[in-house]
């Protein structure tokens, strides 16, 4: 009688530890199905904070000039797409008109967020922006009225350094951050990340080069595909770095400016203005360089080689 009345409750026991554990999986997988629901809904993921995000805000509506995103390289400048700095974004638009002065905040998770802007001094737009396209050397850099005071909110990202090739890259990935839009065409309500493959350059090249609304990918620019899910970059979401991370050093570093953000559920690949390529007129900005800052340069040193005995 005992072991019959043992083995009809090990049975039992089996047997509900047997609908436990099934229903744990199912539990599992629901979660994991929403988990991969949400994420292709929202098209990334809530982002941490992220010290060099930027924000560059003209107005809500795309209409009016929108809002897009910018990368904090140094305690006064910020990097971004020339393009953010316009309500018309074309270069018939453009041409002869003067950039609008942002708004830009910096160190906020909350699109919404209007607490920590910051004053703006100046714009530099790159000399030959637009030079024939709307995507040509499509970058603007934005002079703060004060230093920023580092935190742990609030960290420039660094530019790349001689030899740092994005062939380089752990794993061939490089992540990015912004507020644009989602597969609900509405613009994200928190600051989200993607992880996106860096993409063949000559598949990039060759999908976009017979459409004239699109970037003609050179050698000063670079492209990421979408992920594993077929998430990808948006509207409101150039101007954003496409952070990497050197694999002999170990180094983070600012690869990319996003430039065409028109992708989305489209066309496949997101296209970069590279950092690299734009280093020297980075830098002389930065320096404050004149017209004839180089000039001087070169006849102050020939002059001091020329007076050597």
């Amino acid at each position: 009688m005992w072991f019959s009345l043992s083995a009809v409750v090990l049975a039992v026991w089996v047997c509900l530890a047997d609908v436990a554990h099934t229903e744990e999986r199912m539990k599992h997988s629901a979660t994991r199905l929403a988990s991969l629901r949400s994420r292709r809904m929202v098209g990334g993921l809530l982002a941490p904070q992220v010290p060099w995000q930027a924000m560059i805000y003209i107005a809500d509506s795309i209409l009016d000039g929108g809002y897009a995103g910018g990368a904090l390289i140094s305690d006064r400048w910020v990097l971004t797409a020339g393009r953010n700095l316009f309500v018309r974004k074309t270069r018939q638009d453009i041409q002869g008109k003067k950039p609008v002065i942002p708004k830009v905040y910096l160190g906020i998770l909350q699109r919404t967020d209007g607490s920590k802007e910051v004053a703006i001094e100046k714009i530099v737009l790159h000399p030959r922006f637009q030079n024939q396209s709307d995507w040509d050397n499509d970058l603007a850099l934005i002079q703060l009225k004060e230093p920023v005071v580092m935190s742990k909110t609030v960290t420039p990202i660094p530019l790349p350094e001689r030899g740092q090739d994005l062939a380089d890259t752990v794993g061939g990935l490089g992540v990015i951050t912004g507020w644009g839009w989602g597969r609900t065409l509405s613009p994200a309500a928190s600051l989200k990340y993607l992880i996106l493959p860096l993409a063949n350059h000559s598949a990039c090249k060759a999908e976009y080069e017979h459409d004239a609304l699109t970037p003609a990918v050179d050698n000063d620019m670079f492209c990421t595909g979408p992920t594993g899910y077929e998430e990808n970059v948006c509207f409101g979401d150039a101007g954003g770095a496409l952070a990497v991370t050197d694999a002999k050093t170990g180094d983070i570093y600012a690869a990319g400016i996003l430039s065409y953000d028109k992708s989305c559920s489209r066309n496949k690949y997101g296209v970069y203005m590279k950092i690299s390529s734009y280093l020297p007129w980075i830098h002389s900005v930065i320096r404050g360089d004149a017209e004839d800052s180089s000039a001087l340069r070169s006849d102050a040193m020939s002059k001091m080689f020329s007076w050597q005995p």
